[in-house]
Protein backbone atom coordinates (compact mmCIF):
# COMPACT_ATOMS: atom_id res chain seq x y z
CA UNK A 1 0.00 0.00 0.00
CA UNK A 2 1.24 3.49 -0.76
CA UNK A 3 2.58 5.49 2.19
CA UNK A 4 0.62 8.49 0.97
CA UNK A 5 -2.97 9.31 1.75
CA UNK A 6 -4.75 9.14 -1.62
CA UNK A 7 -7.61 11.46 -2.51
CA UNK A 8 -9.48 8.41 -3.76
CA UNK A 9 -10.98 6.60 -0.79
CA UNK A 10 -9.58 9.15 1.64
CA UNK A 11 -12.49 8.62 3.99
CA UNK A 12 -11.30 5.09 4.67
CA UNK A 13 -8.74 4.24 7.38
CA UNK A 14 -6.10 6.88 7.98
CA UNK A 15 -7.83 9.32 5.67
CA UNK A 16 -10.79 9.51 8.01
CA UNK A 17 -8.43 10.59 10.75
CA UNK A 18 -7.21 13.45 8.58
CA UNK A 19 -10.69 14.73 7.88
CA UNK A 20 -11.62 14.40 11.56
CA UNK A 21 -8.53 16.30 12.61
CA UNK A 22 -9.17 19.01 10.05
CA UNK A 23 -12.74 19.40 11.21
CA UNK A 24 -11.83 19.62 14.89
CA UNK A 25 -8.95 21.99 14.29
CA UNK A 26 -11.11 24.22 12.14
CA UNK A 27 -13.75 24.33 14.83
CA UNK A 28 -11.24 25.21 17.53
CA UNK A 29 -9.30 27.86 15.61
CA UNK A 30 -11.08 29.34 12.66
CA UNK A 31 -8.41 31.98 12.17
CA UNK A 32 -5.43 29.61 12.47
CA UNK A 33 -3.09 29.13 9.56
CA UNK A 34 -3.67 25.56 8.39
CA UNK A 35 -2.09 23.37 5.80
CA UNK A 36 -4.53 23.07 2.85
CA UNK A 37 -6.47 19.81 2.84
CA UNK A 38 -5.14 18.66 -0.52
CA UNK A 39 -1.58 19.04 0.78
CA UNK A 40 -2.43 17.09 3.93
CA UNK A 41 -3.80 14.22 1.88
CA UNK A 42 -0.57 13.99 -0.08
CA UNK A 43 1.78 13.89 2.94
CA UNK A 44 3.44 10.52 3.69
CA UNK A 45 2.27 9.01 6.96
CA UNK A 46 5.86 8.10 7.81
CA UNK A 47 7.36 11.46 6.88
CA UNK A 48 9.69 12.58 9.71
CA UNK A 49 8.30 15.43 11.73
CA UNK A 50 11.52 17.30 11.05
CA UNK A 51 10.43 17.49 7.42
CA UNK A 52 6.80 18.31 8.29
CA UNK A 53 7.73 21.22 10.55
CA UNK A 54 11.22 22.02 9.33
CA UNK A 55 11.88 24.59 12.05
CA UNK A 56 10.41 25.90 15.33
CA UNK A 57 6.85 26.86 14.46
CA UNK A 58 4.22 28.95 16.32
CA UNK A 59 1.42 26.91 17.86
CA UNK A 60 -1.45 27.64 15.50
CA UNK A 61 0.66 27.25 12.39
CA UNK A 62 2.20 24.08 13.82
CA UNK A 63 -1.25 22.64 14.52
CA UNK A 64 -2.19 23.10 10.89
CA UNK A 65 0.91 21.18 9.84
CA UNK A 66 0.77 18.25 12.29
CA UNK A 67 -2.95 17.73 12.78
CA UNK A 68 -2.86 14.44 10.85
CA UNK A 69 -0.07 13.29 13.21
CA UNK A 70 -1.55 14.79 16.37
CA UNK A 71 -1.58 11.52 18.32
CA UNK A 72 2.13 11.03 17.66
CA UNK A 73 3.02 14.61 18.61
CA UNK A 74 0.87 14.47 21.75
CA UNK A 75 2.60 11.25 22.79
CA UNK A 76 6.02 12.85 22.33
CA UNK A 77 4.99 15.56 24.77
CA UNK A 78 3.21 13.38 27.28
CA UNK A 79 -0.10 15.12 26.60
CA UNK A 80 -3.53 14.06 25.45
CA UNK A 81 -4.47 15.00 21.90
CA UNK A 82 -7.16 17.31 23.25
CA UNK A 83 -4.73 19.10 25.58
CA UNK A 84 -2.12 19.55 22.85
CA UNK A 85 -4.70 20.74 20.34
CA UNK A 86 -6.15 23.26 22.77
CA UNK A 87 -2.71 24.52 23.75
CA UNK A 88 -1.52 25.04 20.19
CA UNK A 89 -4.81 26.58 19.14
CA UNK A 90 -5.28 29.02 22.02
CA UNK A 91 -1.89 29.77 23.60
CA UNK A 92 -0.09 32.34 21.48
CA UNK A 93 3.21 31.62 23.25
CA UNK A 94 3.21 27.92 22.38
CA UNK A 95 5.63 26.55 19.76
CA UNK A 96 6.58 23.17 18.36
CA UNK A 97 10.23 22.62 17.50
CA UNK A 98 11.31 20.69 14.42
CA UNK A 99 10.98 17.39 16.33
CA UNK A 100 7.47 18.18 17.52
CA UNK A 101 8.39 19.02 21.11
CA UNK A 102 6.33 21.71 22.80
CA UNK A 103 7.94 24.79 24.31
CA UNK A 104 6.84 28.28 25.30
CA UNK A 105 8.15 31.76 24.59
CA UNK A 106 6.97 34.06 27.36
CA UNK A 107 6.25 37.71 26.48
CA UNK A 108 8.69 40.36 27.63
CA UNK A 109 7.79 43.29 29.89
CA UNK A 110 7.76 47.02 29.30
CA UNK A 111 10.57 49.18 30.64
CA UNK A 112 8.37 50.33 33.52
CA UNK A 113 7.41 46.76 34.39
CA UNK A 114 11.05 45.70 34.39
CA UNK A 115 12.11 48.35 36.91
CA UNK A 116 13.83 46.54 39.81
CA UNK A 117 13.10 46.98 43.49
CA UNK A 118 15.79 47.00 46.15
CA UNK A 119 16.61 43.59 47.60
CA UNK A 120 17.30 42.86 51.27
CA UNK A 121 20.92 43.22 52.30
CA UNK A 122 22.96 40.08 52.92
CA UNK A 123 26.28 40.44 51.16
CA UNK A 124 28.99 42.53 52.82
CA UNK A 125 31.62 42.55 50.10
CA UNK A 126 32.03 41.88 46.39
CA UNK A 127 33.18 38.43 45.27
CA UNK A 128 34.94 37.10 42.20
CA UNK A 129 32.98 34.81 39.90
CA UNK A 130 30.40 32.56 41.60
CA UNK A 131 31.84 32.37 45.10
CA UNK A 132 30.60 33.33 48.51
CA UNK A 133 27.44 32.51 50.47
CA UNK A 134 25.04 33.70 47.77
CA UNK A 135 26.30 30.84 45.59
CA UNK A 136 26.13 28.18 48.28
CA UNK A 137 22.39 28.25 48.95
CA UNK A 138 20.37 25.02 49.24
CA UNK A 139 16.71 24.57 50.13
CA UNK A 140 16.88 20.79 50.68
CA UNK A 141 20.45 19.50 50.52
CA UNK A 142 20.70 15.78 49.90
CA UNK A 143 17.59 15.53 47.73
CA UNK A 144 17.90 13.44 44.57
CA UNK A 145 16.10 16.20 42.65
CA UNK A 146 17.59 19.57 41.89
CA UNK A 147 16.51 22.95 40.52
CA UNK A 148 19.68 24.88 39.80
CA UNK A 149 19.42 28.66 39.49
CA UNK A 150 22.43 29.47 37.33
CA UNK A 151 23.56 33.10 37.62
CA UNK A 152 27.25 32.76 36.80
CA UNK A 153 27.14 32.05 33.06
CA UNK A 154 26.77 28.84 31.13
CA UNK A 155 27.88 27.32 27.84
CA UNK A 156 24.87 25.94 25.96
CA UNK A 157 25.86 23.29 23.44
CA UNK A 158 24.25 20.33 21.73
CA UNK A 159 20.73 21.35 22.70
CA UNK A 160 17.45 22.09 20.95
CA UNK A 161 18.12 25.79 21.55
CA UNK A 162 21.36 25.55 19.58
CA UNK A 163 19.62 23.69 16.80
CA UNK A 164 16.77 26.19 16.54
CA UNK A 165 19.13 29.16 16.34
CA UNK A 166 21.79 27.53 14.21
CA UNK A 167 24.55 28.50 16.63
CA UNK A 168 26.64 26.17 18.77
CA UNK A 169 28.05 26.78 21.30
CA UNK A 170 26.34 29.70 22.97
CA UNK A 171 28.33 31.34 25.75
CA UNK A 172 25.95 32.94 28.21
CA UNK A 173 27.65 35.52 30.39
CA UNK A 174 27.05 35.97 34.11
CA UNK A 175 24.20 38.00 35.59
CA UNK A 176 25.42 41.57 35.72
CA UNK A 177 23.99 44.97 36.64
CA UNK A 178 27.12 47.05 37.15
CA UNK A 179 29.06 46.38 33.95
CA UNK A 180 31.55 44.01 35.58
CA UNK A 181 30.48 40.40 34.85
CA UNK A 182 33.71 39.00 36.34
CA UNK A 183 32.69 40.07 39.84
CA UNK A 184 29.46 40.01 41.79
CA UNK A 185 28.80 43.20 43.74
CA UNK A 186 26.95 43.14 47.05
CA UNK A 187 23.79 44.32 45.28
CA UNK A 188 24.04 41.55 42.68
CA UNK A 189 24.58 38.93 45.37
CA UNK A 190 21.53 40.24 47.21
CA UNK A 191 19.43 39.69 44.09
CA UNK A 192 20.78 36.14 43.74
CA UNK A 193 19.88 35.45 47.36
CA UNK A 194 16.38 36.88 47.04
CA UNK A 195 15.60 35.04 43.80
CA UNK A 196 16.71 31.81 45.44
CA UNK A 197 14.54 32.46 48.52
CA UNK A 198 11.45 33.14 46.44
CA UNK A 199 11.87 30.15 44.12
CA UNK A 200 12.76 27.91 47.05
CA UNK A 201 9.47 28.88 48.69
CA UNK A 202 7.47 28.06 45.54
CA UNK A 203 9.05 24.60 45.45
CA UNK A 204 9.21 24.08 49.24
CA UNK A 205 6.38 21.50 49.26
CA UNK A 206 8.41 19.23 46.96
CA UNK A 207 11.35 16.94 47.56
CA UNK A 208 13.77 19.06 45.55
CA UNK A 209 16.87 21.08 46.33
CA UNK A 210 16.61 24.59 44.92
CA UNK A 211 20.21 25.73 44.83
CA UNK A 212 22.54 28.43 43.54
CA UNK A 213 25.55 26.12 43.81
CA UNK A 214 26.45 24.21 40.66
CA UNK A 215 25.57 20.57 41.45
CA UNK A 216 27.44 19.25 38.39
CA UNK A 217 25.85 18.08 35.18
CA UNK A 218 25.42 14.51 36.44
CA UNK A 219 23.00 15.83 39.07
CA UNK A 220 20.89 17.46 36.35
CA UNK A 221 21.02 15.01 33.45
CA UNK A 222 18.96 11.83 33.47
CA UNK A 223 20.47 9.00 31.47
CA UNK A 224 17.78 6.32 31.83
CA UNK A 225 14.83 5.24 33.96
CA UNK A 226 17.14 3.79 36.60
CA UNK A 227 18.81 7.17 37.09
CA UNK A 228 17.01 8.70 40.06
CA UNK A 229 19.25 11.73 40.50
CA UNK A 230 18.28 14.48 38.07
CA UNK A 231 16.81 17.94 37.71
CA UNK A 232 16.79 21.12 35.70
CA UNK A 233 18.95 24.19 35.17
CA UNK A 234 17.34 27.63 34.94
CA UNK A 235 19.84 30.03 33.40
CA UNK A 236 19.48 33.72 34.20
CA UNK A 237 20.59 35.04 30.82
CA UNK A 238 21.60 38.68 30.24
CA UNK A 239 22.63 38.17 26.61
CA UNK A 240 20.79 38.65 23.31
CA UNK A 241 21.54 35.49 21.33
CA UNK A 242 17.95 34.22 21.63
CA UNK A 243 16.05 37.07 23.23
CA UNK A 244 16.64 39.57 20.44
CA UNK A 245 14.76 37.35 17.99
CA UNK A 246 11.71 36.75 20.15
CA UNK A 247 11.54 39.75 22.46
CA UNK A 248 10.52 37.25 25.10
CA UNK A 249 11.01 37.01 28.85
CA UNK A 250 11.88 33.33 28.98
CA UNK A 251 11.68 30.00 27.20
CA UNK A 252 11.29 26.44 28.38
CA UNK A 253 10.25 23.01 27.14
CA UNK A 254 7.29 21.33 28.75
CA UNK A 255 7.44 18.07 30.66
CA UNK A 256 11.16 17.41 30.23
CA UNK A 257 12.25 17.36 33.88
CA UNK A 258 12.18 13.57 34.12
CA UNK A 259 12.89 12.81 30.45
CA UNK A 260 15.35 9.96 29.92
CA UNK A 261 18.01 9.51 27.28
CA UNK A 262 17.81 12.95 25.64
CA UNK A 263 17.30 14.93 28.85
CA UNK A 264 20.13 17.39 28.22
CA UNK A 265 18.90 18.15 24.71
CA UNK A 266 15.88 20.03 26.11
CA UNK A 267 17.86 21.91 28.76
CA UNK A 268 18.21 24.53 30.11
CA UNK A 269 15.19 26.69 30.83
CA UNK A 270 16.07 30.34 30.22
CA UNK A 271 15.05 33.60 31.88
CA UNK A 272 16.11 36.72 29.97
CA UNK A 273 16.96 39.84 31.94
CA UNK A 274 16.43 41.83 28.74
CA UNK A 275 12.84 40.58 28.80
CA UNK A 276 11.87 40.71 32.48
CA UNK A 277 14.47 43.02 34.00
CA UNK A 278 17.15 42.49 36.59
CA UNK A 279 15.04 42.76 39.76
CA UNK A 280 14.65 39.80 42.10
CA UNK A 281 10.84 39.65 42.15
CA UNK A 282 10.52 39.46 38.36
CA UNK A 283 13.42 37.04 37.96
CA UNK A 284 12.02 34.75 40.64
CA UNK A 285 8.51 34.70 39.19
CA UNK A 286 9.93 33.94 35.75
CA UNK A 287 12.27 31.23 37.07
CA UNK A 288 9.52 29.41 38.97
CA UNK A 289 7.27 29.72 35.91
CA UNK A 290 9.84 28.34 33.43
CA UNK A 291 10.78 25.49 35.76
CA UNK A 292 7.03 24.87 36.05
CA UNK A 293 6.91 24.19 32.32
CA UNK A 294 9.78 21.71 32.72
CA UNK A 295 7.71 19.79 35.28
CA UNK A 296 4.73 19.60 32.94
CA UNK A 297 2.63 22.70 33.56
CA UNK A 298 0.75 24.75 30.99
CA UNK A 299 -0.27 28.39 31.28
CA UNK A 300 -3.07 29.66 33.50
CA UNK A 301 -5.24 32.13 31.62
CA UNK A 302 -8.82 32.86 30.65
CA UNK A 303 -10.78 32.80 27.41
CA UNK A 304 -9.58 36.33 26.66
CA UNK A 305 -6.01 36.42 28.07
CA UNK A 306 -3.23 33.86 27.83
CA UNK A 307 -1.84 34.73 31.24
CA UNK A 308 -4.07 35.50 34.20
CA UNK A 309 -2.67 38.46 36.16
CA UNK A 310 -4.58 37.54 39.28
CA UNK A 311 -6.91 39.47 41.56
CA UNK A 312 -6.51 41.13 44.92
CA UNK A 313 -3.07 40.14 46.21
CA UNK A 314 -3.05 36.72 44.47
CA UNK A 315 -1.94 35.31 41.12
CA UNK A 316 -1.13 31.84 39.77
CA UNK A 317 2.55 31.06 39.22
CA UNK A 318 1.73 29.76 35.73
CA UNK A 319 -0.10 32.98 34.95
CA UNK A 320 1.54 36.33 35.72
CA UNK A 321 2.84 36.76 39.26
CA UNK A 322 4.84 39.95 38.77
CA UNK A 323 2.16 42.27 40.16
CA UNK A 324 0.83 40.34 43.16
CA UNK A 325 2.34 39.75 46.57
CA UNK A 326 1.13 36.14 46.73
CA UNK A 327 1.73 33.76 43.82
CA UNK A 328 0.79 30.11 44.25
CA UNK A 329 0.33 26.89 42.32
CA UNK A 330 -3.24 26.68 41.07
CA UNK A 331 -5.95 24.39 39.81
CA UNK A 332 -7.93 27.11 38.06
CA UNK A 333 -10.38 28.09 40.78
CA UNK A 334 -10.64 31.72 39.68
CA UNK A 335 -13.48 32.98 37.50
CA UNK A 336 -13.06 32.22 33.80
CA UNK A 337 -10.06 29.93 34.21
CA UNK A 338 -9.10 28.14 31.00
CA UNK A 339 -6.83 25.62 32.71
CA UNK A 340 -8.07 23.51 35.60
CA UNK A 341 -5.15 21.09 35.72
CA UNK A 342 -4.03 20.16 39.22
CA UNK A 343 -0.57 21.75 39.35
CA UNK A 344 0.59 19.62 42.27
CA UNK A 345 -0.70 16.48 40.60
CA UNK A 346 0.98 17.26 37.27
CA UNK A 347 4.28 18.16 38.92
CA UNK A 348 4.13 14.85 40.80
CA UNK A 349 3.95 12.92 37.52
CA UNK A 350 7.12 14.61 36.26
CA UNK A 351 9.54 13.63 38.97
CA UNK A 352 8.80 15.89 41.93
CA UNK A 353 7.05 14.17 44.83
CA UNK A 354 5.80 16.08 47.85
CA UNK A 355 8.32 16.13 50.66
CA UNK A 356 7.67 13.78 53.57
CA UNK A 357 5.68 15.12 56.51
CA UNK A 358 8.12 15.73 59.37
CA UNK A 359 5.73 16.86 62.12
CA UNK A 360 2.74 14.99 63.48
CA UNK A 361 -0.78 16.18 62.78
CA UNK A 362 -2.38 15.29 66.13
CA UNK A 363 -1.75 15.92 69.80
CA UNK A 364 -0.66 12.31 70.16
CA UNK A 365 2.00 12.71 67.47
CA UNK A 366 3.01 16.27 68.31
CA UNK A 367 6.61 17.45 68.11
CA UNK A 368 8.13 19.10 71.17
CA UNK A 369 8.60 22.88 71.25
CA UNK A 370 10.25 24.62 74.19
CA UNK A 371 9.31 28.12 75.28
CA UNK A 372 11.78 30.51 73.66
CA UNK A 373 12.84 28.05 70.96
CA UNK A 374 12.03 28.21 67.25
CA UNK A 375 10.59 25.35 65.19
CA UNK A 376 10.68 25.33 61.41
CA UNK A 377 8.62 23.22 59.05
CA UNK A 378 6.85 22.96 55.72
CA UNK A 379 3.19 22.42 54.97
CA UNK A 380 3.45 20.25 51.84
CA UNK A 381 0.01 18.68 51.42
CA UNK A 382 -3.24 20.62 51.43
CA UNK A 383 -4.58 18.44 54.24
CA UNK A 384 -1.41 18.70 56.32
CA UNK A 385 -1.36 20.27 59.78
CA UNK A 386 1.65 20.42 62.11
CA UNK A 387 1.11 20.12 65.86
CA UNK A 388 3.62 21.05 68.58
CA UNK A 389 3.55 20.20 72.28
CA UNK A 390 4.50 23.00 74.67
CA UNK A 391 5.12 22.63 78.39
CA UNK A 392 4.27 25.78 80.38
CA UNK A 393 6.11 25.89 83.70
CA UNK A 394 5.10 29.30 85.01
CA UNK A 395 1.84 31.17 84.79
CA UNK A 396 1.83 34.25 82.63
CA UNK A 397 0.95 35.82 79.33
CA UNK A 398 2.42 33.89 76.39
CA UNK A 399 2.59 34.94 72.76
CA UNK A 400 2.88 32.41 69.94
CA UNK A 401 3.89 33.52 66.46
CA UNK A 402 3.81 31.49 63.27
CA UNK A 403 5.58 33.24 60.39
CA UNK A 404 5.45 32.43 56.69
CA UNK A 405 8.56 32.62 54.52
CA UNK A 406 10.10 36.08 54.76
CA UNK A 407 10.30 36.42 50.97
CA UNK A 408 7.63 35.29 48.52
CA UNK A 409 5.55 33.43 51.08
CA UNK A 410 3.02 30.97 49.65
CA UNK A 411 1.66 29.64 52.96
CA UNK A 412 -1.23 31.48 54.60
CA UNK A 413 -1.27 30.31 58.23
CA UNK A 414 -4.04 29.68 60.70
CA UNK A 415 -2.60 29.21 64.20
CA UNK A 416 -4.53 27.42 66.97
CA UNK A 417 -3.71 27.08 70.66
CA UNK A 418 -5.08 23.90 72.24
CA UNK A 419 -5.31 22.85 75.88
CA UNK A 420 -4.18 19.48 77.23
CA UNK A 421 -7.41 17.81 76.09
CA UNK A 422 -7.01 19.10 72.54
CA UNK A 423 -9.73 21.73 72.76
CA UNK A 424 -9.07 25.01 70.95
CA UNK A 425 -8.72 27.93 73.36
CA UNK A 426 -7.44 30.58 70.93
CA UNK A 427 -7.04 31.03 67.17
CA UNK A 428 -5.48 33.55 64.83
CA UNK A 429 -5.99 33.93 61.07
CA UNK A 430 -5.57 37.54 59.92
CA UNK A 431 -6.71 38.65 56.47
CA UNK A 432 -4.01 38.59 53.82
CA UNK A 433 -3.07 41.34 51.40
CA UNK A 434 0.00 43.12 50.11
CA UNK A 435 1.88 46.31 50.85
CA UNK A 436 3.35 46.20 47.34
CA UNK A 437 3.75 43.64 44.57
CA UNK A 438 6.75 42.06 46.28
CA UNK A 439 5.47 42.06 49.86
CA UNK A 440 2.47 40.02 51.05
CA UNK A 441 0.81 40.80 54.36
CA UNK A 442 -1.27 38.76 56.77
CA UNK A 443 0.23 35.35 55.94
CA UNK A 444 1.58 34.80 59.45
CA UNK A 445 -0.46 34.57 62.64
CA UNK A 446 0.09 35.66 66.24
CA UNK A 447 -1.97 34.91 69.33
CA UNK A 448 -1.57 35.72 73.01
CA UNK A 449 -3.14 34.03 76.02
CA UNK A 450 -2.74 33.99 79.77
CA UNK A 451 -1.74 30.43 80.60
CA UNK A 452 -1.44 28.41 83.78
CA UNK A 453 1.25 25.75 84.17
CA UNK A 454 0.51 22.66 82.14
CA UNK A 455 0.63 21.09 78.69
CA UNK A 456 -0.58 22.95 75.62
CA UNK A 457 -0.42 22.47 71.87
CA UNK A 458 0.14 24.79 68.93
CA UNK A 459 -1.34 23.78 65.59
CA UNK A 460 -0.15 25.24 62.29
CA UNK A 461 -2.70 24.89 59.51
CA UNK A 462 -2.88 26.23 55.97
CA UNK A 463 -5.83 28.34 55.02
CA UNK A 464 -7.22 30.42 52.18
CA UNK A 465 -8.62 33.90 52.05
CA UNK A 466 -11.75 35.44 50.57
CA UNK A 467 -13.35 33.98 47.47
CA UNK A 468 -10.97 32.23 45.05
CA UNK A 469 -13.28 33.19 42.19
CA UNK A 470 -12.51 36.89 42.34
CA UNK A 471 -10.77 38.28 45.42
CA UNK A 472 -8.88 35.50 47.18
CA UNK A 473 -7.66 31.93 47.06
CA UNK A 474 -8.39 28.54 48.58
CA UNK A 475 -6.10 26.42 50.74
CA UNK A 476 -5.04 24.47 47.61
CA UNK A 477 -1.91 26.50 46.85
CA UNK A 478 -1.43 27.73 50.41
CA UNK A 479 1.58 25.57 51.18
CA UNK A 480 5.14 26.39 52.09
CA UNK A 481 7.64 27.03 54.85
CA UNK A 482 6.98 28.47 58.31
CA UNK A 483 8.68 29.17 61.62
CA UNK A 484 7.00 28.95 65.03
CA UNK A 485 7.87 30.39 68.44
CA UNK A 486 6.19 30.85 71.82
CA UNK A 487 7.52 33.25 74.40
CA UNK A 488 6.59 34.56 77.83
CA UNK A 489 5.54 38.15 77.34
Amino acid sequence: MSSKLRRTGALVGAGALVFAAVAVAAGNQADAQQTPLDQLLDQPLDQPLGQVLGQPTPGRVALGKVQYRLADVAHRNGLTEEKLRDTLASDKTSWLDAQGRLFFREPGLTSAQKAPEASPRWASESVDAATGPAFELHSKPGSNRVLYLDFDGHTITGTAWNSSQGVDPVNVTAYDTDGNPASFSTAEQDVVHEVWARVAEDYAPFDVDVTTQDPGQDAINRTDAADQRYGTRVVIDPTSWYQSGCGCGGVAYIGVYDTTGNHDYYQPALVFTKGVGTGAKNLAEAASHEAGHNVGLNHDGTASVGYYEGHGSWAPIMGVGYYRGISQWSKGEYSGANNTEDDYGVIGTHGLALRADEVGDSTGAAAALAVGATATGVIAAESDVDVYKVGIGAAGNYTATASAAALGGDLDIKLDLLDSSGAVIASADPPSGQSDAGTPTGLGATLSSNLQPGTYYLRVDNTGYGNPLNDGYSSYGSRGAYSLTINLT
